[in-house]
């Protein structure tokens, strides 16, 4: 099979495992007053799911270092499938969603971190860019269709039915990928690829290249994964402020913005990456989606229309350094730690990505006093520019110039 088909092959993959992952969040502004939860209890169950998401990052990478990435990434997607039926049916509380999110977060993780290291084996560094921004375009995608169908069924019919035609994609997304993988060799880098001579654990994870790639993402992740966890909530707020909350497509109005933004960045910004090196999309993104998460919480009672494209533009800035951060971290290490460098960055990115959606919602909690949407969210949005503004610094302190991918290792 060629590399561009092979390449199609996990995007649809991805695409159809990531349908999963933004239900909850999708579904959000109905869930409140369904399972009578408050904004603390409902942040709690989406940084419950990012803890359990990045445990399951840590473990999936530390096994694909050592049995390869083939193995563990067929074996997640096809566990992600069966956990997030198992949520479908079963989520029905604040208590069971709880329970039921975390099971399907801890099958998510191998189908991340290996899909990049599948495709890092699969493209030359001056094509990777490109390739791994693909395979993040097509998770987007799958975001956007997550929150589409999760908000509008549960606006138009309810939101269990938002839960049953999104357990579609993970089968779906299973079956591409083991179409994609079933003649390709699993590669163990630990037993096939020689260390260089002098190389250690410890002084690859320390270079400082690695270690500002690694606070940055987890900078990054603070910020993203707070804002994917209230903004569609936020946008339903403010829907409501403009009386247009009875919108029939409303859910496409908030999944579009947020994460059609996130394909065209994805796929933009690693090529740009590829063409103009990884510091100055860094340095562009990080600051960029810094600035936006200071004001976008002040916008609530902005006209509709300017706010979703201003919701757009905040979308691409914070997710266009993701495909470029993982780029730039295969990069700088040897593919023999690649695996467990790509473990650690994500425990630290996606713990900080479980803790953003909690104090947000601790924020909202402390600002608002009315049940039901808060309508004062600018502190909350504030809290996530931090993560912003760390990230900006980090890319700012990278060595200059594009890196010379003839003579990395």
């Amino acid at each position: 099979m060629s590399s561009t088909r092979k390449l199609l092959l996990i995007c649809v993959s991805r695409f159809g495992t990531s349908v999963a992952t933004m239900v909850y969040a999708g579904s959000l502004p109905y869930l409140l007053g369904a399972w009578k939860m408050t904004a603390a209890q409902a942040g709690t169950v989406q940084s419950t799911y990012n803890l359990a998401y990045a445990l399951s990052l840590l473990i999936a990478s530390w096994l694909a270092d050592r049995i390869g990435a083939k193995i563990v990434y067929l074996v997640s997607i096809w566990s992600a499938a069966v956990a997030f039926l198992a949520f479908a049916l079963g989520a029905r509380s604040y208590e069971s969603a709880l329970i039921l999110n975390t099971i399907v977060a801890l099958t998510q993780g191998g189908a991340y971190t290996p899909s990049i290291m599948l495709v890092a084996d699969e493209f030359p560094p001056q094509r990777r860019g490109r390739a791994i921004g693909a395979i993040q375009a097509a998770a987007s995608l799958g975001y956007l269709v997550s929150i589409l169908v999760s908000f509008s069924a549960s606006s138009l019919l309810s939101y269990e039915w938002g839960f049953y035609a999104s357990a579609i994609g993970p089968l779906l997304g299973s079956v591409a990928g083991w179409l994609a993988l079933t003649h390709t060799a699993n590669v163990v880098h630990g037993r096939s690829t020689p260390a260089p001579t002098g190389a250690s654990l410890v002084q690859a994870l320390m270079s400082r290249r690695s270690v500002l790639l690694t606070i940055g993402y987890t900078a990054h992740a603070w910020e993203l994964l707070g804002m994917w966890a209230w903004t569609p909530t936020f946008l339903a707020a403010a829907f409501r402020s403009s009386g247009a909350a009875g919108s029939a497509i409303m859910g496409l109005w908030i999944a579009v913005p947020i994460h059609l933004s996130g394909i065209v960045a994805t796929l933009t910004m690693g090529e740009a990456s590829d063409r103009w090196g990884r510091r100055g999309v860094l340095v562009s993104t990080a600051f960029s989606g810094a600035i936006l998460s200071l004001t976008f919480g002040w916008l609530i009672d902005f006209p509709l229309v300017p706010l979703l494209m201003i919701t757009f533009v905040y979308g691409f800035a914070v997710l266009g350094d993701s495909g470029v951060l993982s780029t730039a971290m295969t990069e700088a290490i040897h593919p023999q730690y690649l695996g467990t460098l790509l473990a650690l960055r994500s425990i630290l990115g996606f713990g900080a990505g479980a803790v953003s959606p909690l104090v947000f919602g601790w924020i909202l909690d402390a600002t608002n006093t009315t049940n039901g949407l808060p309508h004062i969210w600018g502190w909350g949005f504030m809290a996530l520019g931090v993560g912003g503004a760390i990230a900006s610094v980090c890319a700012l302190m990278l060595p200059r110039g594009k890196i010379d991918v003839t003579n990395l290792h």
